[in-house]
């Protein structure tokens, strides 16, 4: 199976993804309607976009151009052997 190419296809997916975030997030307010909870689930969030942020552009774009990350997995193995090839 090929990467998706077709700019729908991919919007869809994203749409797909911002549904299911929003979906989950409102079910969880629904069972526990707290105003700290809510803040919680933002920052948690918020936080985790970021570090997808810096997985996947942040690392490739001005850490090492040269290496191209297929999953989280691979930066984590990437990290790991950074990390040795310091120490």
């Amino acid at each position: 199976m090929g990467d998706i190419k077709d700019k729908r296809l991919l919007y869809a997916k994203a749409g797909l993804f911002v549904f299911l975030g929003v979906f989950a997030t409102a079910l969880i307010l629904i069972e526990h309607p707290q105003l700290r909870l809510a803040f919680l689930l933002g920052i948690a969030i918020w936080s985790f976009s970021r570090a997808y942020y810096f997985a996947f552009y942040v690392l490739q774009h001005y850490v090492d151009p040269n290496f191209r990350f297929a999953g989280l997995t691979s930066v984590a193995t990437y990290l790991w052997r950074e990390r040795n090839r310091r120490l």
